[in-house]
C-alpha cells in the first residue's frame, strides 16, 4: 500500500503494489464478470464537468438564501396602508402587498421565501423595532418567527463591529464546491491507485 508521488497521473502506487494488484486483478473472475484497465473516456469526463457547471449556474441564486428583515420592510411599511387595512380576508391582503410591492425589492427572493399575514403580523414589531434604532435591515435574519442578528461576520465596520451582511459570493455554494472538489479528488486517488492504464488484464487468456 506505499504511495508513489513521481508520477501521480499514472500511478500513485510502488511498483511492488501494482504487480500485487495485477496479480489480484488476474485471479479474481468475478463470476466470470471481466473488467479491463481503460482510461476514464474524455467524453464521460467533460460530462460529468459540464453537469456540474450546468447544476451550479441553473441554481445560482440556491433557494436556501436566508431571508433578511430589509426583504420584508416594504410589506412591514404596506400593512398600514389604509387601502390594506380595508381588506379584512388576510390572503387578500397579502395579496395587495405582494403586488404594491412588485419591482420595489429582489422580487426574486420574496417569491422564494414568501409569508402569511399572520407571519408578516409576528414580524412586524420586530422590524419595525430594528427600524427605529437606525440599525441596517440586512444584517437581521427572519428564522421562524424571530428577527435574528445574522451568523456572518465580514468586513470590519467604521464602529470596529463585523458586517453582518450575507456576501454575495457565499449563496450556500461554498458547501458544495468543498464536497465536489472532495469527491473529484477521492475518485482521483482511487482510479490512480490501480495500475496504470497501459497495462491490460488477460482474464486467463
Amino acid at each position: 500500500m506505499s504511495w508513489n508521488f513521481d508520477k501521480p497521473l499514472v500511478t500513485l502506487c510502488d511498483a511492488g503494489t501494482n504487480e500485487a494488484d495485477k496479480v489480484l486483478w488476474e485471479k479474481e473472475n468475478l463470476g466470470g464478470i471481466t473488467e479491463d484497465n481503460n482510461r476514464m473516456p474524455m467524453p464521460v469526463v467533460l460530462l460529468v464537468i459540464l453537469t456540474v457547471l450546468t447544476a451550479f449556474m441553473i441554481t445560482f441564486p440556491l433557494w436556501g438564501q436566508r431571508p433578511t428583515a430589509g426583504l420584508y420592510e416594504n410589506y412591514v411599511k404596506s400593512m398600514d396602508l389604509p387601502e390594506v387595512k380595508a381588506i379584512q380576508d388576510d390572503k387578500a391582503a397579502m395579496a395587495k402587498i405582494v403586488q404594491m410591492n412588485i419591482g420595489k425589492g429582489d422580487d426574486a427572493r420574496l417569491e422564494r421565501h414568501p409569508l402569511s399575514m399572520d407571519d408578516l403580523r409576528i414580524i412586524k414589531p420586530q422590524v419595525e423595532a430594528l427600524i427605529a434604532k437606525g440599525v441596517n435591515l440586512k444584517e437581521y435574519t427572519v428564522v421562524g418567527d424571530q428577527v435574528v442578528m445574522a451568523n456572518f461576520e465580514g468586513n470590519i465596520k467604521a464602529d470596529g463591529t463585523p458586517e453582518r451582511i450575507q456576501p454575495w459570493w457565499d449563496k450556500g455554494y461554498l458547501i458544495d464546491i468543498f464536497y465536489v472538489a472532495y469527491f473529484f479528488t477521492m475518485v482521483i486517488i482511487l482510479i490512480k491507485r490501480l495500475p496504470p492504464s497501459t497495462w491490460q488484464p488477460k482474464h486467463g487468456h
